[in-house]
């Protein structure tokens, strides 16, 4: 049958009328461009037990605590906020509501009722299948055969247990798989998230994703990483979900960019790669999350904004290597256990089923050994999402919360039994995931109970030590379920001190007019002092200077902007264990025998300016919030509603530069932020002579914060981003997708036509000047750049070497097995929407007539050239130049200097096989190098340093691999990354993206 003549339905097939040939709601475009396509696409099937139309949120029915009080996403969202939509005009909004439902009505008298409960039919997206097998690659290769030796003892039973959740709430953590008992392997936990633990008690709120990407440190991320992954192990963590590179913030509003690391794909790929290298040396498994394009929260979910189907993402394929699955290839390459694929469509495809994204990118090309997680509740399918690749469920639930209708677990078994999914594909769901355990050595962690004492130290869902074992279910059992075990490190050791580090060297000064910075803790500074007989005075202004007056926890996954902002919301965001607010540590650094200290920590000013005008600095503070869209604060739902700073803090900010010592103080601007917000409105201002963009600094905020105003820290931050001077600037396909389409159907269509060209990629192509560009920064020292020399390691040739085999992956018997060994056990007690493995008759289980999804696990789509290792072709990181320089500091104190290599590709360059021109950006980051240079001086000067990265002198060199990968680009045609040969390329050696003070070609 015709994959749209099909319905599943418990591993049944049953007739559907053919929708007419209208029905599909295509794209604007078709993406992937491919040659591959001598079959149907087989993604879009219906799933298990689909029933979308019950897939709706839920409201918070109770309130142990206000920090983990039910904790199911969408619940501390009201009725009201689920209706909401982002409209410029109530009448603009009401028209385009109408529009769109009288485009569905028309849409479902056309195709039936079927068309509202299903996705689209045919999706864009090519088929790739069967899903390549794990253990070819030989890092993994005795994890592998570890792994194997147990799954071949084991029931079918036991391997769904692995790969099926329990379902939300039924365990400590926010996922779970059931234990294996007899092999004493474990139930695992997983655990958000990319700032911190989630739900837990004693544990370390760190800086966002995105200020460490601004800190271009690559030990810091290295060391961050390290300090997240043993916070998990000792809180018994088996998966910490996390880094996050997706999205990676091709739309600057995006609400969920704050937990990536910036907007190109190798700075992303590079701090990605260093937080899982730093915490799986501590035997924890990482994620690398969201797999892929979720660049927005709008529409991202079915039903979570009212439409039926989540938005797709439709992209072509040289975009989709470039760009998107550059950091997800170097988290591969990194070794990272898990990849958790995400809620979005992909051409019209669920991620979490998308064939083409999981078997033919991730796991065939890319070579990725380890198991592919769903996003909760982002599996659509059933039988379709485990041919596409899907290893594991998670929570474990279907199509809605806590409902224990699993599209797995039993379904699964029954899927197997009557022959709709292979044997094959079963076990190498199950190997994947108990070789990535041995991978990172958790079998040598404390077995849990009956065997021993492991297991999660903490539970999500009470922050009581007694409380229920699996609070989702009817089951009343309780136990210690919190032990308070504090893992923040001690003495030298602790956790706050890095927190310290990656706030300031996190915090990007892009403004510091008559060197204003760094303050003196006396107040006026050498010879400023002359005539003056009263203190220094100092007036610090704004409602982000202070800690909120309702507590530091007091809204569900940081969901509200009060106070001093420390990090976005949502599933990613974590409770704090203190944060030091600026307010606090502003006082406390000024010598209060001479430096008076006002302040007036709000947003809205007082009537009389008496409290400006009698400054001789005032210091003023405003932000911009976002996150997850579950969540809803001050009409802001996820997305951002523009890039401007929010709570009036433009007014603000205005008002305190006109005011300040009566036209004569000098005023200091800081800024907390989710991302890039447009200054325009006052940058120019005469008496603003600083400005900070001080991210999203963590739990040592205030601290970090001082030592980059005092000069402890010399400021060596970089802009993970481009601030532009208007949203316009960053191109037309750079805003969030706010309303529905009528032209769209059923699903909302976000089509990536910008291409290669976002961020500072798209304002270089169009000769667009913007406020402050990608990798700017200042510093109170003078770095500068020479000795350019360019060094060729191999020749310049189209193609990598052939790919090379790999190991053979382990084998199993294709044997089903007996039914009746899935049956419950006699006398099973079973919890109320607990997910298990198990089937109540053998009379469920009817091999149906033979189905496409049989069919296409008998297919063999052509392997890619691209691929061979973790992370693609091993050929495609060999060096072929060699790029140095020498970074002098010419200043007077010493620094931490970053130097970046752009690339620009050969000009008019042509294919040799098309004689097509091919469209090269001006030019694209491909490295950077954060080093310490001392001053001319002798030694740093008292009270300013950099990162201690050791070495003296005032000059250091810096050198620069430069891969075939980094000197390609990705041919559609061939499926292959393409090394041009004629030409020259352009290297770029730099401070930022504009600021290039050397040049060579080769």
């Amino acid at each position: 049958m015709a994959p749209h003549d099909i319905e599943l339905r418990r591993g049944r097939y049953a007739k559907l009328d053919a929708p007419a040939e209208d029905d599909d709601p295509t794209p604007t475009r078709r993406s992937f461009d491919s040659n591959d396509s001598s079959y149907e696409d087989l993604e879009e099937f219906d799933p298990l037990n689909y029933d979308a139309g019950t897939l709706k949120q839920k409201r918070s029915t109770g309130d142990l605590r206000s920090r983990k009080a039910s904790f199911k996403k969408a619940e501390f969202v009201s009725e009201k906020a689920q209706r909401q939509r982002r409209c410029t005009t109530s009448r603009l909004c009401l028209w385009l509501v109408l529009l769109f439902v009288a485009a569905t009505v028309l849409l479902l008298s056309a195709g039936g009722i079927w068309a509202w409960k299903s996705a689209p039919e045919n999706g864009l997206s090519p088929p790739w299948y069967p899903t390549p097998k794990g253990g070819t690659d030989e890092a993994w290769g005795e994890s592998y055969k570890k792994a194997a030796e147990m799954v071949k003892q084991m029931t079918l039973v036991e391997k769904v247990n692995i790969t099926s959740g329990t379902g939300w709430s039924m365990q400590m953590c926010v996922g779970n798989t059931a234990p294996v008992p007899r092999f004493k392997f474990p139930a695992l936990c997983l655990q958000d998230g990319p700032l911190g633990i989630r739900f837990a008690d004693n544990i370390t709120a760190f800086p966002a994703g995105i200020t460490v990407g601004a800190t271009w440190n690559k030990d810091l991320m290295y060391q961050r990483g390290r300090a997240h992954g043993l916070e998990a192990r000792l809180k018994g963590i088996h998966v910490l979900l996390g880094p996050a590179m997706g999205p990676l913030g091709r739309l600057p509003a995006g609400g969920r960019n704050f937990e990536g690391f910036g907007t190109d794909p190798v700075l992303q790929g590079i701090a990605a790669a260093q937080t899982i290298k730093g915490i799986q040396s501590e035997g924890v498994m990482a994620t690398a999350k969201h797999y892929i394009l979720n660049e927005q929260e709008h529409f991202r979910q079915a039903w979570e904004w009212g439409t039926p189907n989540a938005i797709s993402s439709n992209i072509d394929d040289r975009t989709l290597h470039e760009i998107y699955a550059w950091p997800f290839a170097e988290s591969v390459r990194a070794g990272v256990a898990s990849v958790m694929c995400s809620y979005n469509q992909v051409n019209n495809s669920y991620a979490c089923q998308n064939s083409k994204l999981m078997n033919g990118l991730l796991k065939d090309e890319l070579g990725f050994q380890g198991f592919i997680q769903s996003d909760w509740l982002a599996q659509r399918s059933g039988v379709a999402s485990a041919l596409a690749g899907l290893d594991m469920t998670m929570p474990g639930d279907g199509l809605k919360w806590a409902d224990g209708n699993s599209l797995w677990g039993h379904q699964l078994t029954k899927a197997v039994l009557n022959g709709s999914i292979p044997m094959e594909r079963v076990d190498d769901m199950v190997t994947r995931i108990v070789a990535a355990w041995y991978q990172v050595g958790q079998d040598r962690w404390r077995p849990q109970p009956p065997f021993g004492k492991g297991g999660p130290t903490f539970s999500s869902w009470t922050p009581d030590e007694i409380g229920l074992l699996h609070p989702g279910s009817d089951d009343k059992t309780t136990g210690v379920v919190n032990k308070f075990i504090n893992v923040q490190g001690e003495g030298d050791d602790f956790h706050g001190n890095l927190v310290r580090r990656i706030g300031a060297e996190g915090t990007v000064l892009v403004k510091n007019e008559n060197n204003i910075l760094p303050l003196s803790r006396k107040g006026w500074k050498e010879g400023e002092k002359s005539g003056k007989e009263m203190k220094y005075r100092v007036g610090v202004f704004g409602e982000d200077a202070r800690l909120s007056p309702k507590g530091l926890n007091f809204c569900p996954d940081q969901s509200c902007n009060e106070g001093t902002l420390a990090s976005g919301w949502g599933s990613g965001a974590v409770d704090f264990p203190y944060l030091i607010e600026p307010l606090s540590a502003l006082r406390d650094a000024f010598d209060n025998e001479t430096v008076y200290v006002t302040d007036w920590p709000e947003n809205t000013l007082p009537k009389e300016m008496e409290i400006i005008r009698d400054q001789d600095v005032c210091i003023v503070f405003a932000n911009a919030d976002a996150g997850e869209g579950y969540l809803t604060f001050d009409k802001i739902r996820g997305d951002r509603n523009d890039l401007y700073l929010q709570k009036n803090g433009d007014k603000l900010i205005q008002d305190v530069a006109s005011n300040c010592g009566n036209g004569n103080g000098s005023v200091i601007v800081v800024i907390h932020s989710v991302g890039p917000v447009i200054v325009e409105n006052w940058i120019n201002h005469p008496q603003i002579k600083a400005v900070l963009i001080a991210n999203l600094p963590g739990q040592e905020s205030g601290n970090s914060l001082v030592d980059i105003l005092f000069g402890d820290i010399n400021p060596s931050g970089r802009l993970p981003y481009t601030i532009a001077k208007k949203e316009e600037d960053y191109g037309p396909d750079s805003k969030i997708k706010y309303l529905p389409n009528p032209l769209d159907g059923l699903v909302p269509q976000q089509n990536f036509s910008e291409g290669l060209y976002i961020d500072y990629r798209y304002l270089d192509k169009h000769e667009i000047t913007p406020r402050y560009e990608f990798g700017y920064g200042l510093s109170y020292t003078t770095f500068h750049l020479s000795s350019l020399l360019i060094t060729s390691k191999g020749p310049k040739t189209p193609l990598p070497a052939p790919r090379p085999s790999g190991l053979t992956p382990p084998s199993y018997s294709k044997e089903i097995p007996d039914p009746k060994t899935a049956l419950y056990p006699e006398g099973f007690r079973k919890l109320y929407k607990y997910i298990y493995p198990y089937i109540d008759s053998i009379d469920d289980v009817e091999k149906p007539e033979e189905s496409p999804e049989v069919q296409a696990s008998q297919l063999q789509s052509p392997l890619s050239q691209a691929g061979g290792a973790q992370g693609g072709n091993p050929d495609l990181y060999t060096t072929i130049v060699s790029v140095s320089a020498s970074v002098t500091n010419i200043g007077a104190v010493a620094g931490d200097c970053v130097v970046q290599l752009y690339i620009g590709f050969p000009k008019n360059f042509k294919d040799d096989k098309t004689n097509k021109p091919v469209d090269f950006p001006v030019r694209v980051l491909r490295g950077f190098e954060k080093v310490h240079v001392e001053a001319v001086q002798e030694g740093p000067i008292k009270g300013i340093k950099g990162s201690e990265h050791g070495g003296g002198g005032n000059k250091k060199m810096v050198t620069f691999d430069i891969t075939r990968k980094d000197l390609s680009y990705w041919d559609v045609n061939r499926q292959n990354w393409i090394m041009p040969t004629s030409g020259d390329f352009k290297f770029y050696v730099g401070l930022s993206s504009r600021n290039l003070q050397l040049e060579g070609s080769w």
